[in-house]
Formats: structure tokens, sequence, C-alpha cells
């Protein structure tokens, strides 16, 4: 399957014989979800970004981020990232042969998506700050000197994200309601226009985790906290067209706590078979907790895939059970756990 700046040249602000560097992302599962539709008494699909080549969203605006920056002789681009910006501009930046530049808080970023960062080859800095002072600095680190900032403040990155709401329209035909994490809101208002520009206006749901919810509480957290590290951000730099998105389409904005988000994170692993990782359980745990509206089709966005936290999962369900190399020991662990 091509990569989406191919599939969709016709919407994107790309020309034939521009330079395209892909990973071949996009084209990812749209799954019915039985278990989760029986809960909310609605027809709910998923929509797995954790299947894009780095294992989320954030491939979809790379592409089209670090294309155009090529395109315009960029040597280096940059970005401040809770974990999986860095992973994408990471994994695109050696794709493309540039110098590839990284700014995450401190001791705040996933093992998966900091291992990721690092094998692309990418120049990790670790800031003794937050996600929001890392991207207040980096736009003035790009101001300064040539290299391309590629966080969502460049709408690249919204022109190639809003390809996944072309993606379910065309899986769906329509819907009524859009379930979705917010963190730096770049997401939701890619979504919206994508929805837009295909004739559709479902109702848009944003949820943040309640240590993270500045669109919530309409002003700005200082110290943003959650086991959601994806979203735990104070200060969303889509802000206010988040909110138009919101508004726009009659949907709303909530607050999702921490041990709502990981219930639901487990949820979907144990009774749907799909792991994401907790930030992209926020769009079910908001479902769960505050409906959508009274819709009968609503899609969830899971925004990343479950291996980029490792330690979140194995701290999140029991241990490994040790056995003797025996017949009669494991069957006895077997029929111990409830198999015959």
């Amino acid at each position: 399957m091509p990569g989406l700046i191919e599939r969709y040249m016709d919407r994107l602000p790309f020309e034939p014989g521009d330079p395209i560097i892909t990973l071949d992302e996009g084209s990812t599962p749209l799954v019915q979800a039985p278990r989760l539709s029986e809960r909310v008494g609605a027809e709910v699909w998923l929509k797995l970004e954790g299947a894009n080549p780095t294992g989320s969203f954030k491939d979809r605006g790379m592409t089209c981020a670090v294309s155009a920056a090529v395109r315009d002789g960029a040597r280096a681009v940059i970005c401040a990232s809770t974990g999986n910006t860095a992973a994408a501009l990471a994994a695109y930046a050696a794709r493309a042969g540039i110098r590839g530049v990284v700014i995450v808080p401190e001791g705040k970023i996933a093992m998966g998506k900091l291992a990721q960062a690092l094998m692309h080859g990418a120049q990790v800095v670790a800031l003794q700050g937050n996600f929001d002072r890392a991207l207040e600095l980096v736009r003035k680190v790009a101001a300064r000197h040539p290299i391309a900032l590629v966080n969502s403040v460049n709408d690249f990155r919204i022109e190639g994200q809003k390809t996944a709401a072309y993606e379910i329209a065309e899986a769906l035909g329509d819907l009524d309601a859009l379930c979705i994490p917010v963190g730096n809101a770049g997401n939701i208002t890619a979504y919206w226009r994508g929805f837009r520009e295909v004739g559709l206006s479902p109702r848009m749901f944003g949820f943040q985790a309640a240590g993270a919810a500045p669109l919530v509480h309409g002003s700005p957290v200082a110290a943003p906290e959650t086991v959601a590290s994806a979203i735990r951000i104070g200060n969303p730099a889509r802000w206010e067209q988040a909110m138009d998105a919101m508004t726009s389409s009659r949907g709303g904005v909530d607050a999702v706590s921490d041990e709502q988000i990981l219930d639901a994170y487990r949820f979907l692993a144990r009774d749907e078979g799909v792991f994401c990782e907790p930030a992209s359980a926020a769009s079910v745990a908001g479902l769960l907790a505050h409906g959508a509206g009274g819709a009968q089709r609503v899609v969830c966005v899971l925004t990343g895939h479950g291996l980029k936290d490792p330690d979140t999962a194995l701290a999140s369900v029991g241990g490994v059970i040790p056995c003797a190399p025996e017949l009669d020991m494991i069957e006895r662990v077997i029929v111990g756990q409830g198999l015959s």
C-alpha cells in the first residue's frame, strides 16, 4: 500500500516530483469493538493508529513535515516531544538522511519511545523541565538557526494527520461522533479539518487526563501529571483550533482520571484484543465515563501501540507463573487457571 502522500496527493500540499519521505504510513485498521459497543449501547469502532510504522499516529504528520523540510532544503529537523513525536521524527529523519534532534522532558518519556528515537540515530536532549517549556525553546531555536521545526505547530503535520479522517469516511461512509485523546491538540484539529473536507461533521469529543486538562479548566496547567505520558501537556499549541473543532461540531471536552484511563486500557487489551498505550485509552475512558451525546456510530481513536510503554503494561497486570519442567506441574497450573 502506498504512503499517504501518494494516496492523497490531490488533497495535500505536494506536487508530482516533490521529494517524498515515506515509510508507507497510513491505511491503519478500523475495527469494530463488540464488547465496548455492548457496554455503551452504540456501534463503536477503533481506529488503530498504533499500526503505523513507528507505532503511532505521528507518522501521518511526520511524512508530510519532513518531506516539506527536505523539499525546502533543510539539513536537520527538530521537535519537542513527550515521546511519539520523537520516535517519528527520528525515523523519518533517518529515512531522509538528515539530522534529527529531539528535546524531551527528563524522566517523563516512556522507554519504548526513547529507545526508538535513539535507535534511529536522533540526538536526544533531556530537558530539566516539562513539554511546554521544551516546545517554547525549540521554537526559538528554529527561529534562530536553519533547522526545520516539525511539531504540530507546523501545518504540514496537520495536513498529514487529517488523512485518518479520510480513511474513516472511506470505510464507514458516515459516523455520528469521534472520541479522541487530547494533548497538544493537533490531532483533533486535523481530524476536524479532514472530516470537513470530505463533507462530514461528526460530533468531536476530546478527552484529557484529569491531571493535564487545560482545555477542560480553561487555563494552562503549570505542572501537568498523568500516567498517560503522551498527553501530559499543560498548554496545547493548537488550543483555539481544538476548541473550535469541538464547539463547531456540537461536541465537547472532558477529563478522565488515571484510574479510568487504566481501566479502559486493560479492558481494551483483555476484552477486545487491542493493546494500546495508556494515552490512547483516554478516548475509550471518556466514552465510558461521559458518553458521546447519544451517538449511535462512534469511532474511538487509539493513537499509539501498547509496546510504546511496556513499563506501564507490566505494572498493570499479574506476574508470570513459575513452573517446573514436568507435565503434571504444567497440568496443575493450567487446571488451576480454570482450564481442563
